[in-house]
Order: structure tokens, then sequence, then C-alpha cells
């Protein structure tokens, strides 16, 4: 499982340090693609197969679930860590997710996220101010957090 927050930040050749803590289970090659709110995806092979495998169940006839399967897949692509605990972001990533020097690494349960440092700090601004309704809504938990 992932989780945590860190700020790392990507060189001129869009190398970035994928933080320790994630990279055994990430394992050796993994899978960065476009996510949701133009942040980065990072899935190790495991949990990448898992997903794939729902996609491909989604009706090919619905434009809906063509035009989301062709964002994921076409924006994917294996990675691997060199020896310094870095990755190498191609060109179409960096600029999808706006990424510059400043970067936020995410643990997400089940995936990592990268954010652009900025759009890190706007979406967490906006999501604060809602997260109890937004929680209300979505958890059902006997007890308080």
């Amino acid at each position: 499982m992932f989780m945590g927050e860190y700020q790392h930040s990507i060189d001129d050749k869009g190398r970035m340090i994928v933080p320790a803590k994630f990279r055994e289970s990430l394992g050796s090659t993994f899978i960065v693609t476009r996510g949701l709110d133009q942040c980065l995806f990072v899935y190790p092979l495991q949990e990448w197969t898992v997903l794939e495998q729902k996609l491909k169940a989604l009706p090919l006839m619905k434009s809906d679930a063509r035009a989301f399967t062709r964002f994921f897949f076409s924006g994917a692509t294996e990675c691997e860590l060199d020896k310094q605990g870095r990755i190498n972001l191609p060109n179409n990533l960096i600029d999808y997710a706006k990424l510059e020097k400043d970067c936020i690494v995410l643990g997400v349960s089940n995936r990592v996220e990268i954010w652009s440092k900025p759009m890190w700090e706007n979406y967490f601004q906006q999501s604060e101010e809602s997260f109890n309704e937004i929680a209300e809504k979505l958890v059902d938990f006997d007890f308080d957090l």
C-alpha cells in the first residue's frame, strides 16, 4: 500500500527521484500514465494488470468507454528505476501534468500520483474546504475518523 506525501523535483532531462518508501512496492518496472485531475498515475505491474482487465471489460460500443480507454492507454509508458532511484518521464506526460521543477509525489492506496506543486496546492486547498462534506457523502463508518 502506498501512502504519504513527498516533495521532489524534476530535472531538465525529465528525471525525478521516486521516494525510497515507494520503490520496493513499485518494483523494478512499473507503469506511468495520465491520471485524473491533471496528475500522473503510477501503478505497479500487478495493479496495472487488474486495472487493464477492468478497462477491457468496458463496453466497446459506448463512446465514453472508448474515449477513456484511449486517454488512459495512449499516455501509458513502462518505466524503470535507474541506479539513483530516478525515473525518466516522457515529455507528453510532463506536459500533461504541467510538471516543472517542484513536484509532489503522493501515495494513494494502490497507486502513486505525481503532481506539479502548484496544481497540488490548488487542488488540496479546494478539496480541504469540502473534505467534511465529501466524507459524509462517501464514507459510511460506525466510528469517527
